[in-house]
């Protein structure tokens, strides 16, 4: 796809890879609606990329409600004709397989599945309308293998990774010419590991329990020796331009998960977890 003069939707636009990405695209002459359940910080954003002459406006929305994601979509159309590139880019993160509350499993799975599921039925039937489009879900390393302390989270970025390729083979099936990327990085310098600021006010009190700020801190480390997000918005931009499916900035953590998985598939030992690898492209 040429970038120049098309529309990018970004939801979680406001700050991280979201925010990176539509700079990057910004760049490379896209205009851009973004989408944050931050008010302030979306408004900074979008007053940001005005300033460096990007066409762009903003909408505060909630993923996981569908019809905040189809007000994304009317909006794109409403102000540029139409769109070109979805990002389902919004997430967070919280909660080990062992004593999370099912509503904080709810929270999880509503943003990173439920945002996937209501970005796609928004925006699919523009793309295959007027045969163009390309449709990026943020994955993770956690979509490729399980890693302890993360489990609501892991659940929803295999899920994510799951969707991404079965509408992969729907596509190429299909013979429209839409593309589907799964981007699926390992640590980046975001504020993911502060999802907690934007927790529906009755989980709040969660964030109290000793395991759950365990694996904050955790996370804390790990996400700040992670790698840059202006790395992950020049990988994104470039699946884009090239129709590719996988976006793994941290490629060499990403093929060993998958080949240790496969060998303990086959009877060998469980895989390990080596965070230097998550950290480093």
């Amino acid at each position: 796809m040429e970038l120049e003069g098309k529309t990018a939707v970004i939801t979680g636009g406001a700050s991280g890879i979201g925010f990176a990405t539509a700079r990057q695209f910004a760049a490379s002459g896209v205009k851009l609606v973004l989408g944050d359940i931050e008010k302030e910080p979306l408004r900074e954003a979008v007053d940001t990329l005005r300033a460096e002459g990007a066409q762009v406006v903003g909408v505060v929305s909630d993923v996981s409600r569908e019809s905040d994601v189809f007000a994304l979509r009317d909006k794109a159309i409403s102000e540029f004709g139409t769109a070109h590139i979805v990002f389902n880019n919004a997430g967070v993160a919280a909660g080990p397989a062992i004593g999370t509350p099912k509503k904080v499993w709810d929270w999880v799975m509503g943003v990173n599945v439920d945002g996937v599921i209501n970005g796609i039925n928004a925006f699919m039937p523009v793309f295959l309308a007027q045969n163009e489009g390309h449709v990026i879900n943020t994955g993770s390393l956690a979509g490729l293998g399980g890693v302890p302390g993360m489990g609501a989270y892991c659940a929803s970025k295999f899920a994510v990774v799951g969707i991404s390729e079965c509408l992969f083979h729907e596509l190429a099936l299909s013979g429209k010419n839409v593309g589907v990327s799964a981007l699926c990085p390992g640590f980046v310098r975001t504020r993911i590991h502060e999802s907690q600021r934007n927790m529906p006010d009755e989980l709040v009190s969660y964030n109290e329990d000793p395991a759950a700020r365990a694996v904050a801190e955790f996370a804390a480390t790990a996400v700040n020796n992670g790698i840059d997000v202006t790395e992950v918005a020049h990988a994104v931009e470039h699946a884009v331009r090239t129709n590719t499916f996988w976006i793994l900035t941290h490629e060499h953590a990403a093929v060993r998960t998958t080949e240790q998985r496969v060998a303990w598939m086959l009877g060998g030992p469980a895989p390990g977890i080596n965070l230097d690898r998550a950290t480093k492209p």
